[in-house]
């Protein structure tokens, strides 16, 4: 006889289970995005809130409609974000936002200049402005990526020495030109086999400058140069004959090359005053030269001029006083004996001698004082600039919203994208910290107080899946985690999803490699009972496209969650238990067949039959 009780799923099989990934978090912590493809965002995060989810992170980022510099955002009516809002609160869910991805620091593939960082910063407030629309009365938590766009400024890589141990080593350094705005690439940790030493990176910039400097005012001395010898032409008669037979000739030379350039057609008059066809030809040919000498001069001019100019804006800048005062004093040697000498063909000469002796001052001045920082390292200023949109954003949303103000987290982008491992969006949050509280000190607040606000309204969302990633480049689990715990701190926001380390797959979690238990792990240590506060945003966009089903009862198996609020059995981990009088109770109850027999004697009166004193749609006694 058969066992009724048996279960008769397979658990080899089953859909359960098989994702866990040893760590257990309840169905609550779990937000899902609505789709990023549609500015549709009412309907989006309606079909989100019917699947059960609680907490949905309202799109704003630009995929489907990625024209202009806010995209999918700018689709979107004002009015629906207040319709969204009313929406969350008929359902009693919590909405987070994921603004539109945006280079904060205002690079392109144009290059940097600041026109492009302010405008991107006026773009992130309005993000905010908007995302505050979706929970007036609270602290939303609204995504940034820390770049977009922005090439990985060092390139770190994993390899084995030759002990066969891994070291973590520099292979791409990138550097920007502040002036004007184009990247360049030097390399890593270099062997410099002539000193017999590795050279890093650091080192290389400050090189790079040094020749940047020397070449500039080299360009400057070949001007200078030129012009002397087209001068030195200009006054020398290689012509014997045309000088014995005109010995003033020389005198007039400054005269009638005054007049070539004031009035030409007196000085045409004044070539035609020669009889012999020799000296016009060495008049003509002297006024040129001169004409030469001129134009090389003005040039080695200009060229001082910008060079100096860089230099003393990288200077202030950079805060390098000691510079500034280098430049200064050169400055009021210089610019006296060369105003107006350009303009005056009596004083060219003299004018040539003062440009090559300005540029001498100038390069001797790297001795003592250092040189123009013209090229940066890629990351030093990336976060500078970065951290200078992000606050000032922040600030004027704070000036904006008060107590309300929303959370702005900096995500990590994925890795092998500028500002994505989490060293540099710790040194990028803690400058934007620091800027937005100096702001706040200036606007009357105390230091305190102002750090304190700092650090409640700027953090960092940190994706799971973005940070594994770095395995692409020799890490391993340990390193991810080390990633995470470098940036706990820091954490607002989380964002969940898997992958296999080498490309970005949005799987979800469990289904790759990614240390999850690990991350969680951490998360808890650093937030305690707090973590749970914590949303974490199930970011599985690659799994909706291809199976066209949500992650959610995919998340909650890859997490153990209780199938009940009350936190009891059964989890999702393991399977419910399938026998006919187990687990889900008796499937063909006796109160079945006693209520709806086969035949008459079983149907309530009401129906013909003979059980007296029962309704067949309320089961209380018939009146």
């Amino acid at each position: 006889m058969a066992d009724y009780s048996h279960n008769f799923y397979d658990k080899k099989i089953s859909s359960y289970g098989d994702n866990f990934t040893g760590y257990t978090l309840p169905a609550s912590s779990f937000g899902f995005p609505s789709d990023p493809r549609t500015a549709n965002q009412i309907d989006a995060v309606s079909k989100k809130l019917n699947t059960g989810a609680k907490v949905i992170e309202v799109s704003g980022v630009n995929i489907a409609k990625g024209e202009g510099p806010m995209g999918l955002i700018d689709y979107i009516p004002k009015q629906h974000f207040k319709e969204i809002e009313r929406l969350k609160k008929l359902s009693g869910a919590e909405l987070t936002f994921h603004a539109p991805l945006v280079e904060a620091t205002g690079w392109s593939e144009g290059g940097w200049n600041e026109a492009q960082r302010k405008q991107v910063e006026r773009e992130v407030l309005s993000s905010i402005q908007r995302g505050h629309q979706l929970d007036p009365n609270g602290n939303i938590v609204i995504t940034f990526h820390t770049s977009n766009g922005l090439p990985e400024p060092n390139t770190k890589v994993k390899v084995k020495d030759e002990n066969g141990k891994m070291k973590e080593i520099s292979s791409r350094f990138l550097v920007i030109n502040e002036q004007t705005g184009k990247l360049s690439a030097i390399p890593g940790q270099q062997e410099n086999y002539f000193q017999n030493k590795i050279t890093d990176p650091k080192a290389q910039i400050d090189d790079f400058n040094k020749r940047q400097w020397t070449d500039s005012l080299s360009q400057v001395t070949r001007l200078a140069d030129q012009a002397r010898i087209s001068f030195v032409r200009g006054t020398s008669f290689r012509d014997e004959e045309g000088l014995k037979r005109n010995p003033e000739f020389a005198e007039k030379i400054p005269e009638f090359f005054k007049l070539s350039e004031k009035d030409p057609k007196e000085y045409e008059k004044f070539l035609n005053t020669f009889s012999n066809n020799t000296e016009r030809d060495l008049a003509k040919q002297t006024v040129s030269e001169l004409g030469f000498a001129k134009q090389y001069a003005q040039d080695a001019y200009l060229t001082l001029q910008e060079i100096y100019n860089n230099a003393y804006d990288s200077a202030t800048k950079q805060g390098n006083n000691k510079l500034k005062t280098a430049l200064k004093e050169v400055r009021e040697q210089i610019v006296p004996k060369l105003q107006g000498h350009e303009k005056n063909p009596e004083k060219l000469k003299d004018f040539i001698d003062e440009i090559a002796k300005a540029t001498r001052n100038l390069n001797s001045i790297k001795d003592h004082a250092g040189v123009p920082v013209q090229y940066r390292a890629l990351e030093d200023f990336g976060i500078e600039k970065a951290s200078e949109t992000f606050a000032n954003a922040a600030f004027d949303a704070y000036k904006e919203f008060g107590k309300s103000t929303p959370i702005l987290g900096l995500e990590n982008p994925p890795a092998g994208m500028g500002i994505s491992r989490a060293e540099d969006i710790k040194k990028l949050v803690e400058a934007a910290h620091k800027k937005f509280s100096d702001k706040a000190v200036e606007d009357g607040m105390s230091r305190k107080e102002a750090d304190k606000k700092a650090k409640e309204i700027i953090g960092v969302t940190w994706d799971v899946g973005h940070i594994n990633m770095i395995r692409k480049s020799g890490y391993d689990d340990k390193d991810i985690v080390k990633e995470t715990q470098t940036i706990a701190p820091y954490i607002k926001h989380v964002h969940l999803s898997d992958n296999f380390g080498l490309a970005h797959t949005e799987l979800p979690m469990g289904m790759g490699n990614v240390p999850i238990k690990e991350h969680e792990e951490v998360l808890r240590k650093q937030f305690g009972d707090k973590v749970n506060k914590i949303k974490q945003i199930v970011e599985t966009g690659g799994w909706f496209a291809d199976f066209k089903t949500t992650p959610f009862r995919e998340t909650l198996s890859a997490f153990n969650s209780s199938l009940y609020p009350m936190q009891m059995s059964s989890y999702w981990k393991t399977p419910p238990t399938h026998g006919y009088f187990s687990g889900y109770g008796a499937t063909l109850p006796d109160v079945h067949f006693q209520t709806y027999g086969a035949g008459f004697s079983g149907l309530p009166t009401s129906l013909g039959g003979e059980m007296q004193g029962r309704s067949r749609v309320s089961g209380t006694p018939t009146e």
